[in-house]
């Protein structure tokens, strides 16, 4: 397994769709295992694929709590089926958008059709955290980022202040 480094807003390959995943295969499962490796070293509870330069239909979460067992979930071309009206409001942050955070409405609950790391059809009825992580993922295979569900000033600012510090850094 091996850290890979994150990507980091205003880098174009964040708005890129990813492309589904052919094959469940060997190559699959390391790409999985280099997520979950990336994600628990950054720290964070869930990673997209595109987050470490590779625009694949797979993400990897594991919302269990400080001091709880790890419970790390592979999601393999994932796809939202079903949502509720109900909506909840969580405060998101991003690997992909450092120190950043804020208050994103989604659906309460949401269905996932999605292959696991063995290539098995899976359903999974999530709410709470993981609904809202599942959703903040799967938003970025589709090139959306959470700063995409707040206010155009707010995006405009955070999108201005990174766009800074990549040139700054480029520098």
């Amino acid at each position: 397994m091996t850290i890979k480094p994150l990507i980091i807003l205003p880098d174009p390959l964040l708005r890129q769709v990813s492309a589904p995943i052919e094959r469940v295969d060997d190559d699959a499962r390391r790409l999985a295992d280099d997520m979950l490796e990336t994600m628990y070293d950054a720290p964070g509870i869930g990673l997209a694929a595109v987050q470490i330069g590779v625009p694949r239909r797979m993400l990897v979460i594991d919302v269990s709590r400080e001091g709880e067992e790890k419970t790390p979930l592979v999601f393999i071309n994932p796809e939202v089926i079903a949502s509720s009206d109900d909506r909840s409001v969580y405060e998101e942050g991003c690997l992909s958008i450092p120190d950043y955070y804020a208050e994103v409405e989604r659906p309460a609950t949401v269905k996932v059709k999605y292959l696991d790391r063995d290539g098995k059809e899976h359903l999974v009825d999530a709410d709470g955290l993981l609904a809202t992580c599942l959703q903040h993922e799967i938003d970025h295979l589709n090139g959306v980022l959470f700063i995409d569900h707040i206010s155009r000033l707010k995006r405009e600012m955070v999108v201005k202040k990174f766009t800074k510090a990549a040139k700054t850094k480029a520098l």
